[in-house]
């Protein structure tokens, strides 16, 4: 009961992300010592190590930084990108970016976040980016 009861009290990093996340809101922690931001969520910053990580709204706007294709079948759902996208307020994080062919996915290119339901998880959302259209936004 102690284990669980604590995490009711107090859940923890990726717990609290997810309840953004359940509620449309992307946030991740920023240190109030070094002023980093961090991905994925944490107890204490990687950067200075301060236990001081306050939860903050962020942009939803970045860059691929890296790229890859899987292959699959067309049965199973044909190839997907698996990317490294770096955030406007420097955090990376991997993820996918929807909305064109795996194959077209570019390094560089500019993308923004959006908040879906996880296919394989019920009731968990994530984050998946779609390109920026080229006359719809700042960089």
């Amino acid at each position: 009961m102690s284990a669980d009861h604590d995490t009711m009290i107090n859940p923890g990093p990726d717990m609290q992300f997810q309840h953004f996340l359940g509620l449309g809101e992307f946030r991740l922690q920023q240190c109030s010592s070094c002023n980093e931001y961090v991905f994925y969520p944490r107890v204490l910053c990687p950067h200075c190590g301060s236990d001081e990580l306050e939860w903050q709204p962020v942009s939803g706007k970045g860059v691929v930084y890296s790229t890859t294709v899987v292959r699959r079948r067309e049965e199973k759902g044909g190839p997907y990108n698996v990317a490294i996208i770096e955030l406007e307020e420097g955090a990376r994080m991997m993820s996918r970016v929807e909305g064109i062919a795996a194959e077209q996915v570019t390094i560089g290119a500019a993308v923004s976040a959006r908040i879906i339901d996880d296919a394989k998880t019920p009731g968990r959302k994530v984050i998946v980016f779609d390109p920026q259209n080229a006359g719809g936004g700042n960089n």
